[in-house]
């Protein structure tokens, strides 16, 4: 079994209000983090981005106030106290260019001695985009097209470099040349080779274009799937795919986003995680998300009474910056129909339907489950998202960890020292370990 960690930060699984919740800015919080995934063995620590700000009917979005550090500067730090754990950034591939990308991510990779990776992200967004020169100048069924020659061309820089040699230490750079649709660049790499070769990629996406660019280019998929069905039928599709471009279904990781709530029993556990659920909801928020999906000012209902029995406006843009999930008619008529059934106040819907956990329960049953889901090829790992900031991932580490080490899911050691050696991923071998 494969284990990173994600740090908390905006979005509605971070429960603010906690008073054991801290700076998600301060160092001291990543570091404590990052501290606890390497005791406990996780293969890598995971890094979201937000390049903008969301806003919601011309507000900060509540979760957003505190903004996101950017991703590699934080890593480079981490990466001093830290020897074994990889390092995953998110970094977009629709506001950044190669050349300038693929040099941070080479460096990085040498200052951790071969543990950088880089999460794919890409973005058709033109509010984000007005934070750029470009704007937000790409279609979204053109996104993945720029990204998936960003990634090649990144890989091109890499390889630019001849080996390491008895006369050269570092390998001697070479002079390369990238003409494509999305990018025409020349010159000399100012990066040696580094450490594992490239960078691990990872993808976050779930959509049929996301699934292809994962099979054609990533090392692991940061998926979500709640069920055990859902996620087999993820997994058989996405590692189908891979045969088409000439690897292996060890070559790519799938790794789902997952939460754990964690009890003395089954029963405290399941009490906690109902708890968390309404912590994570709050009324005002509550609203703010059916607004989002109704695309409609309803502020004027009461969150603990019925929802609007008016239909979503598709055309609607109250919200900046977050992208919509699903067809507003189907969530709104599957959201009714669940209220109706449990006769659900619109508060209690989103809970429902927006802040379920993964795993719950007392230790012992959330390392079985965790197991099934790998032995029944559902996921190859999970990176797990607490709800705490930083100390959510202590009682894993502590309690969870252990039981996964006697069943021998899961390492008690690292093995090798860079992320590749931890995800078991074959070395790349590009033109210059042909050279």
């Amino acid at each position: 079994m494969h284990l990173a960690a994600h740090f908390p930060g905006v979005n509605s699984t971070t429960v603010w209000a906690d008073p054991r919740s801290r700076s998600q800015i301060d160092f001291s919080s990543f570091e404590h983090l990052a501290r606890t995934a390497e005791r406990g063995k996780f293969d890598f620590f995971f890094l979201a981005e937000g390049l903008r700000l969301r806003e919601h009917k011309g507000l900060i979005h509540d979760l957003d106030v505190v903004g996101r550090p950017e991703s590699l500067t934080v890593l480079s730090a981490l990466a001093a106290v830290t020897d074994r754990l990889g390092l995953a950034a998110t970094v977009n591939a629709t506001f950044n260019e190669p050349y300038e990308l693929a040099r941070r991510l080479a460096t990085l990779d040498h200052l951790s001695a071969g543990r950088a990776a880089w999460n794919v992200v890409t973005s058709s967004d033109a509010f984000t985009g007005e934070n750029f020169r470009r704007g937000g100048y790409l279609d979204r069924a053109d996104r993945y097209t720029r990204a998936a020659e960003f990634v090649a061309t990144a890989r091109e820089l890499w390889d630019s470099w001849t080996p390491p040699g008895p006369d050269a230490p570092y390998g001697e750079p070479r002079r390369f040349a990238h003409a494509g649709a999305e990018f025409a660049i020349e010159g000399e790499f100012t990066v040696p080779r580094s450490p594992q070769g490239h960078p691990v990629v990872i993808q976050a996406g779930d959509s049929d274009e996301g699934r292809e660019f994962a099979a054609s280019a990533a090392d692991v998929v940061f998926t979500r799937h709640g069920t055990l069905e859902a996620g087999r039928a993820f997994y058989d599709d996405v590692k189908a795919r891979l045969a088409a471009y000439g690897r292996q279904p060890g070559d790519l990781k799938i790794m789902p986003g997952a939460t754990v709530v964690l009890g003395d029993t089954d029963a405290d556990a399941r009490e906690r995680a109902a708890a968390i659920r309404e912590q994570q909801v709050s009324p005002q928020n509550a609203i703010l998300a059916l607004e989002q999906v109704w695309g409609r000012d309803l502020s004027a209902y009461d969150p603990d009474g019925p929802l609007p029995d008016v239909d979503p406006d598709p055309d609607a843009a109250l919200a900046q910056g977050r992208v919509r999930i699903g067809d507003p008619f189907e969530v709104a008529a599957r959201w009714r129909a669940l209220s109706e059934a449990k006769g659900l106040s619109i508060r209690q819907t989103v809970v429902e339907t927006t802040a379920r956990q993964s795993f719950v329960g007392s230790p012992g049953t959330v390392a079985e489950e965790m197991h099934t889901f790998v032995t029944e090829r559902a996921a190859d790992g999970f990176i797990l998202v607490p709800h705490l900031t930083p100390g959510g991932l202590d009682d894993f580490v502590d309690r969870v960890v252990p039981l996964l080490q006697e069943r021998r899911a899961f390492r008690t050691e690292y093995e090798g020292a860079t992320l590749r050696s931890h995800l078991g991923l074959p070395n790349p071998h590009g033109k210059a370990a042909r050279a």
